[in-house]
């Protein structure tokens, strides 16, 4: 079965949260990339679900690279 993602924006995080997430994910960033460990983390740091990180990461254009849990 093929799996669809959702890539609206995460509907349980606060305005303050979506930037903070957004800075970081820019912060991280590489040419465009994030790895794997670098998204989880950040995601543990700010205490939301790493799907959210991964989808702010797509509104941003930012892809997540070496996935070491297939959750991106």
């Amino acid at each position: 079965m093929h799996k669809v993602k959702d890539f609206r924006k995460p509907k349980h995080l606060s305005s303050e949260q979506q930037e903070e997430l957004e800075d970081c994910l820019h912060k991280a960033s590489q040419e465009g990339r994030v790895p794997c460990a670098t998204a989880l983390e950040i995601a543990k740091s700010l205490g939301i679900p790493a799907d959210d990180v991964g989808k702010t990461a797509n509104k941003l254009n930012i892809r997540i690279n070496k996935c070491l849990l297939d959750c991106f």
